[in-house]
This record gives C-alpha cells, structure tokens and sequence, in this order.
C-alpha cells in the first residue's frame, strides 16, 4: 500500500515540472526568437516479483511473469528548434533567419554565444549590436552618416551613405548551424551556448550548406502555439490531480487496515 503512494509521489512530482515548462513556454510567448521547450520522461526501475519465462513446471512456462513498476521520473527538457512566425517591422535592422542556423554574437568575456534574436540596434561606435549590447560576430560598423541600410539574402550589408550614388559593402553576416541544435545550452537573453552534445558550430554564408536566408525588416516571433500549451497544461493538471486521487485511495485503504478488529 505504501508502495503506491511513492509511486504516485513521482508523478505529481514529474507534473510539476511540466507545468513549469510549460509556464514558461506561456511567459516567452511574445520573446523574440524564443524556442518552447518540451518534457521528457521515462519509467523507473521494476520489481520483479516472478520472472517472464520462469519455469511454472518441468514443461511449462510463466508467460508474462509480475511486475511492478516503481515510477516515473523526468529524464531530459528538449529545445522544439521549429521556426515561428515571421513578423513584418519596417525597421532595417531587424534580421529574421528564414531556416536553420544561429546569428553569432560576442559577449563582454569574448566568448561567441549564438540567438535567433535579430533585433539588433546600433551602438555609440556604430556597430550592430544586440539589445543587451553584445556586437555581432563578425562584427560590422555603420557609417555615420548612412541614410539607408540594406541587408541581402545571403548576409551582404551595404549602406548607402550622404552624397554617394552607389551603396557600399560594409560587411558580411555568417550563421552557425549544429548537427544537434537540442543539445544547446540555453543561458537567457535569447542566447545558447555550444556543449558537448551540441557539436561545433558550422558557420557559413547565408543560404549556403543548409544554412538559412536573411530577411530584412522582419523579426521571428516565438514558436510557442498558446493553444498547444493550453492543452498541455489541461492534460498536466489532469494527470497531477488523477496521481493525488491515488494517494487519497492508498491512504483510505490504509485507514481500513488499521480499523480492522479481531
């Protein structure tokens, strides 16, 4: 009896943390650039009270055997690396990737830290940065006195400058793309860190070698569908309230063990 209430401990305790990731799909759910995440799980171990396969006599065996399983328990949080809506801004320095790959951007340490955010802006130097202040990586400096900015497909940044007739190249935008994009190592700010499982960034131009194009003037919202999550959060809840209800059941039938009289 007292079996079946750890048992139902572990999924109360999995459904909370379902619940948690699923709150936080529903917070980000206007974050530029965000990726919803997804919980995994996985049953723990068995107690084998008879073996599948036992022998039940010197021709038989037992077909299925008895076990009792012990449990759930969460075993990995997956990234849903899924491209989200495209939203038209009008603003030259908004950046969308329409496909695979990763802006890369230089953080105050130096390390290379990758995003999906392209809202970026100008700092006081001129140089595209992000809205925590982190430069492109490579990085690329707008003339001041640009009147107009234009971003290609494939990453090429020209400026058309005050009294000039032709626009002028001033850098080039590369992507990094990963074998495994789920073993990313999300740290806020719309940022991811390589890992181990994650692999080494490939970088290449846009649109090249399986990387994605660059859309100008547009911004990839969330990939967070509020229904999908909505649903999620009904069928968590359920699941949380149907694992109490076996705690209730163990307890009442323990309660009847106790009251028994000779």
């Amino acid at each position: 009896m007292l079996r079946s209430m750890w048992i139902a401990a572990t999924g109360m305790e999995s459904q909370q943390l379902n619940i948690d990731i699923i709150s936080n799909n529903l917070a980000n759910v206007n974050t530029v650039g965000f990726k919803k995440s997804r919980a995994d799980f996985e049953d723990l171990l068995y107690q084998n009270m008879k073996m599948p396969g036992a022998a039940s006599s010197p021709t038989t065996q037992v077909p299925t055997g008895i076990q009792i399983g012990q449990g759930v328990r969460p075993v990995a949080t997956q990234k849903m690396f899924t491209v989200g809506n495209l939203q038209q801004t009008g603003n030259p320095l908004d950046l969308a990737i329409e496909g695979d790959g990763f802006f890369q951007v230089t953080t105050p340490e130096g390390n290379i830290v990758y995003t999906r955010d392209g809202a970026f802006k100008l700092n006081s130097g001129g140089d595209l940065v992000t809205s925590n202040g982190y430069l492109l990586e490579p990085s690329i400096t707008i003339p001041s006195d640009t009147t107009a900015i234009y971003v290609s497909a494939d990453g090429i940044v020209s400026v058309q400058q005050a009294g000039s007739s032709a626009p002028t190249t001033v850098g080039n935008i590369e992507l990094a793309r990963f074998l495994n994009s789920g073993g990313l190592q999300a740290v806020g700010r719309n940022l991811f860190t390589q890992t181990e499982s994650s692999g080494v960034p490939l970088t290449s131009i846009p649109g090249q070698d399986g990387a994605g194009t660059i859309a100008q003037a547009f911004l990839e919202m969330s990939n967070v569908s509020v229904v999908e999550e909505m649903v999620n959060m009904i069928v968590a809840q359920r699941a949380y309230e149907i694992n109490s209800k076996s705690i209730q059941t163990a307890d009442d039938m323990l309660q009847m063990a106790n009251n028994l009289r000779r």
